[in-house]
């Protein structure tokens, strides 16, 4: 399969599948007129955002599996046994295709029971900063998903960030951490900035910075692979100001911890 013709399809067309379309045309793994999507009929404004690169765009499931080598199941858990349906009798008769799945919380069995047992799955979960080449996404194999299938799927999501494979029972755990994550980390971002502006730092300034201290923070643990805690304790200098700031933390960190068990609570 030819890195620069490789066809790839959508089954949706929201906000994750134009993302990762845009991310796979930069970094030259297909081209605009290489892709084609399916959206519902009452979806039309999510239409444009795919025009946009010269993609296909259908209101059908089924040209996107007979166009493409490469399905991305990208509709809500809700709708993948009807999006499926719409596939499943040219599966039967044309299984040579990788289906990849973005729905959360549908298993690879539950893929392959929709279309074939020995349809080629495999599942995978990455989050928004896919749009910036910053993504942190996991995978999981199908049964009959096959080593050029992993390494095909590695190419694509690492080319808008990093890849690593997880067993499924973790992917609701990877779904807490790095798929709600950044949401965490923008509240993270705009208190630290809400701070500053109060002490009189002009608010994109404050933006600005935050945004980069946890980028380079995040880099640090990434690259060093040192410690999170031993990092910590190189920023926090005895009696200084950071230490005085972390005790503060520490005193609040019971309840910050409460609601973090509750979000991991509620995938149970």
């Amino acid at each position: 399969m030819s890195r620069s013709l490789l066809k790839i399809g959508f089954i949706g067309g929201g906000k994750m599948a134009t993302a990762l379309a845009n991310g796979f045309i930069a970094s030259g793994l297909t081209k605009g007129e290489n892709i084609i999507a399916s959206f519902h009929p009452t979806d039309t404004h999510l239409v444009q955002n795919f025009e946009k690169f010269g993609a296909k765009t259908v209101f059908e499931n089924l040209p996107v599996f007979e166009e493409s080598d490469l399905v991305i199941v990208a509709v809500k858990p809700s709708v993948v046994p009807v999006a499926l349906s719409d596939v499943k009798e040219a599966v039967v008769h044309n299984n040579d295709k990788l289906f990849l799945s973005l729905a959360m919380g549908v298993t690879t069995k539950q893929i392959e029971k929709c279309l074939s047992p020995d349809v080629r799955v495999i599942r995978a979960m990455p989050n928004t900063p896919v749009l910036v080449k910053s993504g942190a996404s996991v995978y999981v194999r199908g049964s009959n998903a096959t080593d050029k299938d992993v390494t095909l799927t590695k190419r694509l999501l690492n080319s808008v960030g990093t890849c690593d494979e997880v067993p499924e029972h973790l992917l609701d755990v990877v779904t807490a951490l790095s798929g709600s994550g950044p949401a965490y980390v923008y509240v993270f971002i705009e208190s630290l900035a809400d701070g500053a502006v109060k002490m009189g730092l002009p608010r994109d300034l404050a933006y600005r910075l935050a945004a980069q201290t946890v980028l380079g923070a995040g880099t640090m643990v990434r690259e060093t692979k040192l410690h999170p805690g031993l990092l910590k304790d190189d920023v926090t200098s005895p009696a200084g100001s950071t230490a005085a700031a972390l005790h503060y933390l520490e005193k609040k960190i019971p309840v910050f911890t409460f609601y973090f068990k509750i979000i991991l609570w509620s995938i149970d």
